[in-house]
């Protein structure tokens, strides 16, 4: 490819054949405004925000689908230019429903910045906006057709990044629209409720459903004991809604603003994260032993289950594979169970009186927790669960100031984790701690890889393998002295497709697969801040990794915490008859 010398706004740039003239303004740190652009999907030049006028052509050019060439004369900022973006952020507000008072993106909403810096002060305009009903039929995520500006980002989502295609565009001219099949339901449709499509939706068209009132009501019900749990994600990307660049880590923080906001007790998902390397670790080695020893049927390869957008996903897509999902509940679930249970029996509680909220990365959670199969302590698992955008909101409504907060710690019992459990919020996460614990179950010592680090297993490539050859076993797996353990992790749904397509095969060579919904795995769920970017993706997985590294503990076996839990409350050991009850489930195949 050859180099190109054009020219915008009179400043000389040098960019590769086939740049775009909105990243050759990029590299010049000119911001030309966008809309319908994001950086993790296709082009589609259909909002025209992004208009330059070229020298030598009469019609403005879209900056994000037009290619540079040779010698190109680009105004950004010419009154031609500035009376189009305005006219067309007219029209946009002109049908968009103005609730931005009460807009649950208000603040952050790209439409509303882009009216304040380019709209008209007094729009003469005819307001054509129609104001319809939410779709609130998920439990995730919120539908709002009226405040919809129809630039297709949700579509391009839904279908280039997790190739669901639970929306799509129906209808044509005033009558377009983002719909569903037949314009049905969002929780009758194929939706898997990752929230990629609210993380990238521009307006509030599409958010999450929030829970903050019903949350507050039990924090200040005094015969209520609340109990709360955050995902490794969260203390990665709270940082970001309170403020802060991406990449920075506020657990201490975190737990202390937990604690002023009201809560009774503080605890941490990563010890649940744990107990679901041993648990899962445990299912892995049963499968291989009876697949090896050819003792029993066991369906290979065994697939991670901590994400529920994957775990519909292959409910809707691949019901005849779900044999091959681990039979463990997520880490969230885990703990909901625990804590009607072990903690409602340390702190002499009545279970009915505890009310479990978790704080998560991810809008899949919700549905998650409001699934029929969640309740094996006799209880609802858990009750409520708050995005990382819903906590920061809490903090701010509760007027704390976060930077000045102390740090501290959570509280004991079910509080305590290892390094291993904080990797669950980055892609790989889950298979790198798995075979951390695995590995050294069978052979009695560390993996052999510096640091702890499986580096083959981390990244942001779509699809990664890796093979783990297994020698000097100790006596209870010497069968499996000399096998080569394949591995794979896959993030996107669209990736995971892929996989499932050579499991139906009877093609895929692995023994064991971690599945995450989200691109970047946790990180970057639908839940947490907004926007996401692959460099955001990258600073928080960067937080990931260095918060495992400065931990004393980096195996989820070595947490003393999940060796006190097996020793007075799952007596009879990983995989056990209790812990099955109360930590595994079934998954349902659905239309």
């Amino acid at each position: 490819m050859k180099k190109m010398k054009l020219y915008i706004d009179n400043n000389e740039v040098e960019v590769m054949e086939g740049t775009t003239i909105l990243e050759a303004a990029q590299g010049l740190n000119i911001t030309i405004p966008t809309l319908c652009h994001h950086e993790d999907l296709c082009i589609a030049g259909n909002c025209r925000v992004c208009v330059v006028e070229v020298e030598g052509s009469e019609m403005l050019s879209a900056a994000c689908a037009t290619p540079v060439s040779t010698g190109m004369r680009i105004k950004t900022n010419s009154l031609k230019v500035r009376d189009s973006r305005r006219t067309i952020i007219d029209m946009l507000l002109s049908e968009h429903a103005g609730e931005c008072v009460t807009c649950q993106r208000s603040g952050n909403c790209e439409l509303q910045t882009l009216a304040v810096l380019y709209g008209s002060p007094d729009n003469h305009l005819m307001d054509i906006s129609i104001k319809t009903e939410p779709d609130r039929s998920s439990s995730s995520i919120i539908k709002d057709d009226s405040k919809c500006i129809k630039c297709q980002r949700c579509v391009r989502t839904c279908q280039e990044i997790q190739k669901i295609g639970a929306l799509t565009m129906s209808g044509k001219g005033e009558h377009a629209k983002v719909s569903t099949f037949f314009e049905l339901p969002l929780n009758t449709v194929v939706c898997t409720n990752c929230g990629q499509c609210v993380i990238r939706c521009p307006t509030g068209a599409l958010v999450e459903r929030t829970y903050i009132d019903e949350v507050w009501d039990v924090i200040g019900n005094s015969d209520v004991h609340t109990v709360v749990q955050t995902a490794p994600a969260v203390r990665v990307g709270l940082g970001e809604a309170l403020g802060h660049d991406a990449g920075g880590r506020f657990t201490g923080q975190m737990v202390s603003a937990l604690r002023k906001l009201g809560f009774d007790a503080v605890f941490d998902t990563n010890f649940t994260a744990d107990l679901t390397i041993i648990e899962e670790g445990s299912e892995l080695l049963n499968r291989l032993t009876n697949v090896i020893k050819g003792s029993g049927e066991a369906l290979l390869p065994m697939f991670t289950s901590c994400s529920p957008g994957w775990i519909k996903f292959i409910e809707h897509q691949f019901p005849h594979l779900l044999g091959h999902l681990s039979t463990c509940k997520s880490p969230q679930q885990m703990f909901g169970a625990l804590a009607k249970t072990r903690w409602s029996e340390k702190a002499q509680i009545e279970p009915e009186k505890i009310s479990s909220i978790s704080i998560m990365p991810c809008t899949a959670k919700k549905f998650e927790a409001a699934r029929p199969e969640m309740n094996d302590s006799g209880y609802r698992d858990v009750d409520y669960v708050l995005t990382t955008r819903e906590l920061a909101k809490m903090i701010k409504q509760a007027g704390i100031d976060f930077d000045k907060l102390d740090e501290s710690e959570c509280d004991s019992l079910l509080g305590k984790h290892s390094g291993a459990a904080v990797i669950f919020g980055a892609t790989g996460g889950v298979m790198e701690a798995a075979i951390r614990t695995v590995y050294e179950l069978v052979t009695g010592r560390p993996v052999p890889f510096e640091n702890l680090n499986i580096t083959a297993v981390r990244g942001m490539e779509g699809i990664r393998e890796a093979t783990l050859r297994i020698e000097g076993t100790v006596e209870k797996y010497n069968f499996l002295e000399g096998v080569e353990l394949k591995v794979a992790v896959a993030h996107g749904l669209k990736n995971a497709n892929a996989i499932m397509e050579l499991v139906s095969q009877g093609s895929a060579p692995w023994h064991f697969v971690e599945v995450m919904a989200c691109p970047g795995g946790c990180l970057s769920g639908g839940g947490q801040p907004i926007p996401t970017s692959p460099e955001i993706r990258e600073a928080r997985a960067r937080a990931i990794y260095e918060e495992d590294e400065s931990l004393p503990i980096r195996k989820s076996h070595e947490n003393p915490e999940i060796t006190r839990i097996y020793e007075e409350f799952l007596t009879d050991g990983p995989c056990g008859h209790k812990s099955h009850h109360l930590l595994h489930t079934h998954y349902t195949p659905r239309r």
